[in-house]
């Protein structure tokens, strides 16, 4: 008997490792199916207050998990505004003082053209699966897909501003939800997928929203219209001088 205790005992962290590598596994394979090897996506961005709309017709490329570019085309006022990630660094460009500013860690936080998504949210940096420990809190069988609630918490040491993200998988890897908790346990927004298709040749979600909790007549949607995986894209795409000087993008 006391033998079988022991083994349970020695038993239990190693079930534990192996939880925490799925969910981890899980976690970057639907950061990897939204991205791909690399991507072209076109979209809408409509930012809604109470009194108000805005809309935003805008074009972004990726390429791995560090290099990201999205330029805005519409409407005409803002045409050529863009922002430019690489390998954790961001900056931006404004045809209006024409200047590429660098963004400072600091400001990663704040909002992205006014919209309620961040800078962070934009540079869609993949923080989160090497600087997060990663668990499964449960799963349930939705309309025959299975679904996976995860709860991310960063490492003590991690540059992050959240004190907990918790994600809602499906099984074919695209996210249902995505929760971001402050320090002190508090629910800050929620990026929920409204709209699930097939686009690209894998099922995507085609129109998300974010909503902050504090404000929830106060919301912002991106709209898929059209995207492409894996297709190649050279290097000078993701170049400071093409965020300031586009060549056929």
């Amino acid at each position: 008997m006391n033998k079988r205790i022991i083994i349970a005992c020695l038993l239990l962290p190693m079930v534990a490792v192996g939880e925490e590598r799925d969910a981890a596994e899980i976690v970057r394979a639907a950061i990897e199916h939204w991205r791909g090897l690399s991507s072209y996506t076109e979209m809408t961005m409509l930012i809604h207050r109470p009194d108000w709309e805005r809309s935003m017709t805008m074009r972004a490329w990726t390429k791995g998990q560090e290099q990201t570019l999205v330029r805005v085309v519409e409407p005409k006022k803002d045409r050529g505004s863009g922002t430019l990630t690489d390998d954790n660094s961001m900056w931006t460009f404004s045809p209006k003082v024409n200047r590429v500013i660098k963004v400072p860690s600091s400001m990663m936080g704040q909002s992205w053209m006014g919209s309620d998504f961040s800078n962070k949210d934009v540079a869609r940096a993949d923080d989160i699966i090497d600087q997060y420990d990663h668990s499964i809190l449960q799963s349930e069988e939705v309309d025959d897909i299975v679904v996976y609630e995860i709860e991310s918490i960063p490492h003590e040491e991690a540059a992050v501003v959240w004190g907990r993200e918790v994600l809602k998988i499906r099984d074919d890897h695209v996210v249902l939800e995505h929760a971001f908790f402050d320090q002190d346990g508090e629910l800050v927004k929620k990026l929920v997928s409204l709209e699930i298709e097939e686009m690209g040749g894998r099922t995507i979600a085609k129109r998300q929203r974010m909503v902050k909790t504090e404000d929830p007549d106060e919301w912002t949607e991106i709209s898929v219209n059209d995207v492409e995986y894996e297709i190649d894209l050279k290097d000078s795409l993701f170049t400071l001088s093409n965020l300031r000087n586009p060549r056929n993008n």
